[in-house]
């Protein structure tokens, strides 16, 4: 009895807690929201450029985090906290983008999308992602976006 009781529990707390997990973007459905925000010829990258750059960066989920010692990277793009945003435990943040970190984590990525401009925009491409230079900087990107 205690083992079904278990099981109903955890099967509850997984409904109850939607947010835990974020967001995973089908990547259709990111090519759309991409190109309806202006990426295609943006710094002179492609839809595909940024569709491998967050494959790489965070597998297209909204809440990942990856933990770099003395600052943080959020979100879909992986946005640093020394420069862009604000967490509220980065010494000496810049917070270029003007946002809390924990705005970059949620499912809209609309904000995010804009400090990813910023931070391209201020760069001239997509050199500050590591994900992008190390997986995708010329490559045949085509698959990222075929079929959207």
């Amino acid at each position: 009895k205690s083992m079904l009781f278990l099981g109903f529990l955890l099967a509850f707390l997984g409904l109850a807690l939607p947010g835990t997990q974020g967001k995973i973007f089908p990547r259709c459905e990111l090519v759309k929201t991409l190109r309806r925000s202006g990426f295609e010829g943006f710094v002179g990258k492609t839809v595909a450029d940024w569709m491998c750059l967050m494959k790489y960066e965070s597998g297209y989920n909204t809440k990942a985090y990856n933990n770099n010692g003395p600052s943080r990277d959020y979100g879909i793009f992986q946005i640093n906290s020394k420069y862009w945003c604000n967490d509220g435990r980065t010494s000496g943040s810049k917070d270029a983008c003007h946002i809390s970190c924990s705005k970059l984590q949620d499912d809209n990525i609309e904000d995010d999308i804009q400090c990813a401009k910023k931070i391209a925009r201020e760069a001239h491409g997509l050199t500050p992602w590591y994900g992008w230079k190390n997986h995708c900087q010329g490559r045949n990107l085509s698959s990222f976006v075929k079929g959207c």
